[in-house]
């Protein structure tokens, strides 16, 4: 892959990505630092870096295809966690997670 098609690699966020039976296929470097402690977990299951109840959770996402969106906060952190299959062929083939530091105070914007 060329360089300009891995962006994510240094996106801010965490970015994990998994097939359909929950197999890691790419984490970016804020993935690995944040989820794997510094070790890349390509290989593993998602569901085994998961605690229950959150294990089931992502269980149930890879069999249904939904998304599931939640905000955390660990150690005085706020995160965004987005869940959402990806996508090849028009066939699911995965989960994508993305996790957003958010700042404080978070701005909100209403658009009509």
């Amino acid at each position: 892959m060329d360089e300009g098609s891995r962006w994510w690699c240094d996106f801010p966020g965490a970015v994990t990505v998994c097939d359909r039976e929950g197999v890691i296929l790419e984490m970016n470097r804020k993935a690995v630092a944040t989820l794997g402690n510094g070790t890349s977990l390509v290989g593993a299951s998602i569901l085994d870096c998961h605690p229950e109840p959150a294990r089931s959770k992502v269980g149930e996402l890879l069999a249904s295809g939904r998304t599931n969106v939640y905000t955390i906060e660990k150690k005085g952190v706020r995160k965004l966690i987005y869940q959402s299959p990806w996508f090849k062929d028009g066939e699911m083939r995965g989960l994508v997670e993305l996790s957003l530091e958010l700042p404080d105070p978070l701005p909100h914007h209403v658009r009509d």
